[in-house]
């Protein structure tokens, strides 16, 4: 019964020496007017006539369910506890459930909680009344109409204003649900933050319970010497120095383990938390990440996949995503309009994937809706704080759940600075952005949303925000219709003032027409020193949305020979030239012959410099063997390039002429530096 996601599910705050899992079969009955009782169930006036395998959402095959647009479920299993728990508080875990559940324990109530992508936690230590088995009942609301409740990318009925972008619904149970023991008096939270010098971590520590005011802390980093204290309060906040510190990078993703151990007359708990010796901050318009430049080279996960919806069918799906990630040259993975699931942070965390983290989005704007929206925040920070990984937090995005209209509107604009507020109080650490893409009220970086089909019409506008000082920049918000968002709804001269960020960008109806539009899009970015990054969108296929590098089932689709990783990368080759259509970029002279510039972006610590080659291959093609040798041969020179870091280097011209009787060919282009290849891109040429 435990063998589905059966690893431990909160590895940022870990008791996994007494836990129990809850995944796999339970009981399941279909409740479509939500109007059964649980005294009904109770009585036999109900039927449980088939199973859900829990932690899937009941829309998703690997539930056994499938069931779409069932606004009422009830879930019931068996509970099991251990005997050597005997005289500690057992609790009941719930990674997230949508949207509004009750639970009770052998008959009893034992609680309830609204809020479809934030953790609970129930005691159900009286419930069960010192026996060791019982049974739990769990009933889930999940209302089709969602548009005033938190719930992200999920259709809802009647449907949100960006159906055209949203998925299957998600409801009931969909992450992991689990128990654990713990003493009367426990220890309810670990916060983590590096010191300033990144010579030490902060630990502030709070207790819950019967005596919490009169226990014992021994606090030790893995490798350290331990730290005690007597806590006369619920908290206690320590500062437990590092002998040979370690920063946290992409790199280098060393975590410290900090184990503490609370003792009190009730017993003793024990917990063992993590993070990472690292900074985020702002420095004259530039995210830096211990203290270098950091370039955003962003994808786009919605986190869903094909038969398990928004619940990873296996742990070891995460670690796929971030490889795959990884593999296509970003460096920072933007969970879109989700709370993921723990795991996913744990292993960004330990393989060095940076992290923008969001909550999901309400669909209409009232004051009930933005009270639910702004309900995620102190769990999110409070659940994910720790996490090295995170180097930005996103709130609203697009105006969802505002009614696209922050810029007329002070409610609005208040709903937006009151949750800004929040979070930066909760949180002062990292960067965070109030309403990603479209208009801003308080934000700490400046980020837009810019969709185009072809790279012209991308550069154009791209030019217009960047080089030529406007502070508008055009928004499809319906078929045909098209406004002009201004960058902030208010205070304009704020923009100049912050890192500037495209967290959003792509266009194409086909994979090779995506492939070419990231290859074109994302170096016409590269022109743009001030600039601080990017997010393209997006990393895989998603039901409908077919705007992925990958398909659904995370293979790599065709790109016409565009190979991200080349474009998505520290150093790149920027050709001076408007590209026409996939293997169309430029058409030669009636003699064969191209000329253009090209130029060098360079984000590494140190300046570059090497020769620029370049060779012919087919259309749409990748490199052959043969190439390659041509391209690092003397024969294949065109000039020497250089660059210093984060400024665009000056231009080199290539003049080249297409072979004879060749009608269209590749140009591939290289720059070769200490006898290596560090930039490589392509130019397709027609006579």
């Amino acid at each position: 019964m435990t063998s589905v996601r059966p690893e431990y599910p909160r590895p940022h705050f870990d008791r996994s020496h007494s836990w129990s899992s809850l995944n796999g079969q339970w009981d399941f009955h279909r409740d479509p007017e939500g109007n059964e009782s649980s005294a009904d169930l109770a009585a036999g006036q109900s039927e449980w006539s088939e199973q859900i395998v829990v932690p899937f959402a009941w829309e998703t095959g690997a539930s056994g369910v499938g069931v779409n647009w069932l606004a009422c479920g009830w879930y019931r299993r068996s509970l099991a506890v251990p005997a050597e728990w005997a005289g500690q508080r057992v609790v009941a875990h719930f990674g997230a459930v949508h949207h509004a559940a009750t639970v009770w324990v052998n008959g009893m109530p034992v609680g309830e909680h609204e809020g479809g992508y934030t953790p609970f936690e129930l005691d159900i230590t009286d419930a069960l009344d010192g026996a060791l088995t019982g049974s739990i009942l769990v009933r889930v609301s999940a209302p089709l109409d969602k548009r005033y409740i938190v719930h992200g990318k999920q259709r809802s009925i009647p449907r949100d204003d960006y159906d055209n972008c949203a998925f299957t619904p998600s409801s009931g149970i969909w992450q992991s649900v689990w128990l654990e023991a713990r003493p009367a008096t426990y220890i309810a939270g670990v916060r983590l933050d590096a010191v300033a010098g990144l010579d030490a971590i902060e630990a502030r520590i709070d207790l819950a319970g019967t005596h919490s005011g009169e226990a014992q802390l021994r606090v030790t980093v893995e490798g350290e010497p331990s730290v005690e204290v007597n806590v006369t309060g619920s908290t206690a906040v320590l500062t437990l120095p590092i002998s040979t510190p370690k920063m946290w990078s992409p790199q280098n993703p060393h975590l410290y383990f900090v184990t503490v151990v609370a003792s009190s007359p009730d017993g003793v708990d024990t917990v063992t938390a993590y993070t990472g010796l690292r900074s985020i901050d702002i420095e004259d318009e530039k995210l830096i990440l211990n203290g270098e430049r950091l370039y955003v080279r962003g994808v786009l996960d919605q986190g869903y996949w094909p038969r398990s919806g928004i619940t990873a069918a296996t742990d070891d799906d995460f670690v796929t995503d971030i490889e795959l990630a990884r593999e296509a040259g970003f460096t920072v993975i933007r969970k879109h309009l989700k709370l993921e699931d723990p795991r996913f942070l744990y292993h960004a965390d330990r393989l060095g994937m940076l992290v923008w983290a969001e909550p999901a989005s309400t669909g209409r704007f009232s004051p009930e809706a933005a009270v639910r929206f702004e309900a995620q925040i102190e769990p999110m920070v409070r659940r994910d704080a720790n996490h090295p990984s995170i180097v930005m937090w996103g709130l609203y995005n697009e105006e969802w759940g505002l009614d696209w209209d922050v810029i007329n509107d002070p409610a609005k604009q208040a709903v937006v600075r009151r949750a800004f507020e929040l979070l930066k109080s909760l949180d002062p650490t990292r960067p965070a952005v109030d309403n990603s893409g479209w208009s801003h009220v308080e934000t700490d970086v400046v980020d837009w949303h810019i969709y185009d089909e072809t790279p012209a019409g991308w550069a154009a506008k791209v030019r217009n925000l960047l080089a030529e000082g406007n502070n508008t920049f055009p928004v499809g918000i319906g078929p045909g219709i098209v406004v002009d968002k201004p960058v902030m709804a208010v205070g304009v001269q704020a923009a100049d003032t912050k890192p500037n960020l495209n967290s959003e960008f792509g266009g194409g109806f086909t994979s090779v027409e995506r492939g070419w539009n990231q290859r074109w899009q994302t170096l016409e970015l590269r022109r743009y020193d001030r600039l601080s990054g990017y997010v393209w969108t997006e990393l895989y296929d998603v039901e409908h949305e077919m705007a992925g590098l990958y398909d659904a089932e995370r293979a790599l689709k065709d790109s016409g020979g565009s190979i991200a990783a080349d474009t998505n990368t520290e150093t790149v080759i920027i050709p001076g030239i408007e590209p026409l259509a996939p293997g169309k970029d430029v058409v030669a002279s009636s003699s064969g012959t191209v000329d253009f510039e090209v130029r060098i972006s360079h984000h590494g610590s140190q300046p570059i410099a090497g020769d620029v080659s370049a060779a012919w291959g087919v259309p749409l093609g990748q490199l052959s063997d043969e190439q390659a040798l041509e391209l690092a041969s003397e024969a294949s020179f065109v000039g020497i390039a250089s660059a210093r870091p984060y400024v665009l280097g000056e231009p080199v011209q290539v003049s080249v002429t297409l072979p004879e009787g060749i009608s269209a060919a590749r140009l591939h282009i290289a720059l070769i530096s200490g006898g290596r290849t560090v930039a490589i891109t392509a130019v397709d040429v027609v006579r």
